[in-house]
């Protein structure tokens, strides 16, 4: 075909495509049912456009020309379609309802293979193979045909998310069944389970640590790419046909699995690796693709009914009628069967009776299920009856689920409700009418007085807000319990934080590493609040403020091999991180002052602002523990927050000078560089230096005062330098037969002893020594109550040390004896030997008895 047609072909198509969504929606018809009856009209049309003018007589010729086979459909758009899915997605909402999605993406799949195998085979002259690979095909739903109905009704989020996320797996569990199925069809053997079963896994979980491994690889490039918004972009779109191509041809995996995870790696992380502005182009462009992607797929799709529906057979209606039972029945079974018993057991989360019913309609088939019916008609050792009954049933099948599931999806949808607002957020959108319209009814009479409007014409405008205000009851928030609006305005905030995050990284205040580290843990802070409210909220904050994997990791590569590298680096993340939620904290909650309290009331907003008060609290500390021990990078990342912040407000306003025109684009472009070189001195983020050396922390020890420098250089090399992070616990035993005991150099430590007490130590103080000295272990647990340097003494290098200096093991045998005592005292009173002795009498002093019965 000669290139010339073949391109205004495809432009004719698209000059089609982009008249559909409109019409779609005037027509109240399924943008896909809508394209799919386009898609069949020009399939007929194009083998009898004899009639035809020249124009489109030469369009519908150059239509009948193109070379549709099953390789376009998955090479060439089905990459497209799965990578702009997985990208839109987010990954949390994903991650958190997995276990159903995977119920209905694999087990689902699979039974409804073995239904409609066993089912035909048993009704139909076909054999059992053929008629599994039946089912393999017609067991991917399609996910465009019924988000797009989601879409424009306004279903749950969650709702959308379970049939996205079905729709995106299960075409891999399909595409595996589906090529097992034809080997064995091709050999003539019979399927064996564990070979299915084996092959199937192998396919699936490989296909996502390749899609893995592609996808962080493509993340790690954007930071060379970042600037070049035209290269991040064109980067993404390789990556969507490279992830599937190597997976399917080179690794021996699932393209489809390899391509979702990859969509998801570059949607979770992308958006702080390349820059801000690049990613929402990023979503715009990959939105275009998808719906050019989409589009045409199912045009090309239904273009080819007419041909696969040519030699229809009575026999064939009633078995595709048969088919469509099934399949039904089978998706029945795992959605009102399998999904409530898990949800029962715990083992998955519990999807309700409407949201059930919607995913059994909503199991649409399309492109992917035709593509594969194609692929087995151009299978030539598959015999030619067999090749005719997949081509025919699956493309009735295909035809029925979007004119019957597809037409009643909608109607479904509003009888049970879910396109409705909940109570709740009836309730705050009806309070926000209030708010607002009372606002603009004084910016708008402001406005009509400084522009000289008469009043004639304001009181028109005032008609229209007096009819607005009284269709709205502005009591309904009332009608809210106190702890449903405390819940509704912690989640207003909860979404609000991660917007100021991911606001500071476009004004590039933080990096990317941080933003990554800080808007993965505002999504669970606001996934904590949107399931437990305020109690949600306070265990939220605790969990915040732990110490994350990466520092706890790093401590103990520190311990193990005493380099203080990856802990320095983890301790400065920590840093940044804490300075940056403490500044958003005490945004949020004037945020709540001026934005929450008109909405929810001030009792409602006093709660919520005493709750992030005890937050910034609770940061305050945590950044004062780090600034005592650290003073002078404490000062450093001021300045260079600082210095950010003031980068960000100069290169603003010059942007804004740009727009109105004030400076031209070569000006900007000069001030911009001087803006760099002015900040960014400052806005260098050193490592935080916290190597620990043995002889600088031997000085600081009281108790190896008066040693001579032979005594203090032994002690050094025996000693190790630990650092203790606040609330860390400090094991005396190391290793299975090993003690140790602690000299405390900075910082402070707690001992949590056995009869409930505690003691506090500090700079100079040991503890661990009464392990080592009565060769057995003590029951005091030891704490750290801030960063603490402390040296750590092996026992076999603590009966040297002993042996060799006698000044050393005098002072030690002191403390040893005093707490030997103390311990001592403490038994006898336990055992009930000694009993607590009166004051004595001072003389003078009355006695306690019956003459003065108010003494204690």
């Amino acid at each position: 075909m000669k290139i010339g047609l073949l391109v205004f072909g495809l432009a004719g198509l698209l000059a089609l495509i982009s008249f559909m969504p409109p019409l779609a929606g005037r027509l109240r018809l399924p943008y896909s049912v809508l394209l799919a009856i386009a898609g069949f009209v020009l399939g007929v049309v194009i083998h009898v456009h004899g009639w035809a003018p020249g124009v489109v007589g030469d369009f519908l010729d150059s239509l009948q020309h193109f070379e549709i086979s099953s390789e376009t459909f998955l090479f060439v758009f089905l990459p497209v379609l799965l990578f702009e899915t997985a990208l839109a997605m987010n990954i949390r909402r994903l991650l958190d309802d997995i276990s159903p999605i995977l119920v209905m993406a694999i087990v689902a799949v699979v039974v409804c293979t073995l239904a409609v195998g066993f089912s035909l085979a048993a009704i139909s002259p076909y054999g059992l193979v053929v008629c599994l690979m039946l089912g393999a095909i017609v067991a991917t739903t399609d996910p465009v045909a019924v988000v797009g109905i989601f879409r424009e009704v306004g279903a749950p989020r969650r709702l959308t998310t379970l049939v996205e996320g079905e729709s995106l797996f299960n075409d891999a569990a399909s595409i595996a069944l589906y090529s097992v199925l034809l080997g064995v069809l091709f050999t003539g053997g019979e399927p064996s389970a564990l070979e299915v079963a084996r092959s199937f896994l192998i396919s699936f979980l490989g296909g996502g640590l390749a899609g893995l491994a592609m996808g962080r690889l493509a993340t790690a490039l954007f930071g060379w790419l970042r600037g070049w918004p035209a290269a991040e972009v064109t980067l993404t779109v390789a990556l969507a046909y490279l992830t599937f191509f190597v997976a399917e041809h080179y690794l021996g995996v699932s393209g489809v699995v390899a391509t979702v995870i990859a969509g998801l790696v570059v949607g979770s992380s992308g958006r702080t690796r390349m820059s801000p502005t690049t990613f929402e182009q990023l979503e715009g462009a990959w939105a275009q693709f998808g719906f050019w992607a989409n589009s045409l797929i199912f045009l090309f799709a239904a273009m080819l009914i007419p041909r696969m529906m040519a030699e229809i057979t009575w026999m064939e209606v009633f078995l595709i009628l048969v088919l469509f039972v099934v399949t039904l029945a089978a998706r029945a079974v795992i959605i009102y069967g399998l999904l409530p018993v898990l949800g029962r057991l715990r083992l998955s989360t519990r999807v309700s009776r409407s949201y059930r019913a919607v995913m059994l309609l909503g199991g649409l088939r399309g492109a992917v299920s035709l593509a594969l019916a194609l692929a087995v008609t151009e299978q030539h050792a598959v015999p030619h009856d067999a090749r005719q009954f997949i081509a025919v049933a699956t493309t009735g099948f295909v035809l029925m689920t979007l004119f019957i599931n597809g037409l009643t999806l909608r109607p479904l949808i509003a009888r049970l409700g879910l396109n409705q607002l909940s109570p709740v957020d009836r309730i705050l959108r009806d309070q926000a009418q209030v708010v607002e319209l009372e606002s603009l009814r004084l910016r708008i009479a402001e406005v009509a007085h400084n522009e000289h409007v008469g009043q004639e014409v304001l009181g028109r405008l005032n008609t229209v807000f007096d009819a607005s205000q009284a269709s709205v009851d502005a009591s309904q928030v009332h009608q809210l319990s106190m702890d449903e609006r405390v819940a509704v305005g912690m989640g207003i905030l909860a979404g609000r934080e991660e917007e100021m995050f991911f606001a500071a990284l476009k004004a590039q205040v933080v990096d990317w590493r941080t933003a990554e580290s800080l808007l993965a843990r505002a999504e669970r802070l606001g996934d904590a609040v949107r399931q437990g409210g305020m109690a949600g909220f306070e265990a939220g904050i605790e969990a915040d403020l732990r110490y994350a994997k990466g520092l706890r990791l790093a401590l103990r590569l520190h311990h193990l091999t005493g380099r203080p590298f990856w802990l320095g680096r983890a301790l400065a993340q920590r840093f940044t991180n804490l300075m940056s939620k403490w500044a958003v904290a005490r945004r949020l909650i004037q945020f709540a002052r001026t934005d929450v309290q008109p909405l929810l009331g001030a009792e409602v907003t006093d709660a919520i602002i005493a709750a992030h008060q005890r937050r910034l609290a609770l940061l305050d500390g945590a950044l004062q523990a780090m600034a005592l021990q650290y003073p002078s990078y404490a000062q450093h990342m001021q300045a260079s927050y600082l210095a950010r912040m003031a980068r960000s407000m100069e290169l603003a306003r010059y942007r804004d000078m740009l727009a109105q025109n004030l400076i031209n684009g070569e000006t900007y472009a000069d001030l911009v560089k001087q803006v760099e070189t002015r900040w960014g001195p400052l806005e260098q983020q050193n490592d935080l230096d916290i190597s620990l050396s043995a002889a600088d922390l031997v000085k600081r020890v009281s108790l190896f005062e008066g040693l001579d420098d032979a005594m203090m250089a032994a002690i050094s090399k025996v000693l190790k330098p630990r650092l203790a992070v606040p609330g860390q616990e400090i094991p005396t035993r190391v290793g299975r037969n090993s003690r140790a005991m602690y000299f405390v150099a900075s910082g402070a430590v707690v001992l949590d002893l056995p009869d409930g007490t505690t003691a506090e130590l500090g700079s100079g103080q040991i503890f661990g020594e009464m392990a080592l000295v009565l060769h057995q272990d003590f029951q005091a647990q030891a704490r750290s109550l801030g960063y603490s340097r402390l040296l750590m003494l092996h026992e076999k290098d603590f009966k040297k040390l002993l042996g060799r200096f006698p000044a050393l093991n005098e002072k030690i045998d002191a403390i040893v004896r005093q707490r030997l005592r103390a311990v001592e005292v403490w038994r006898q009173f336990e055992s009930g030997e000694r009993q607590h002795e009166p004051l004595p009498d001072l003389g003078g002093a009355p006695s306690a008895g019956k003459d003065n019965p108010g003494a204690a």
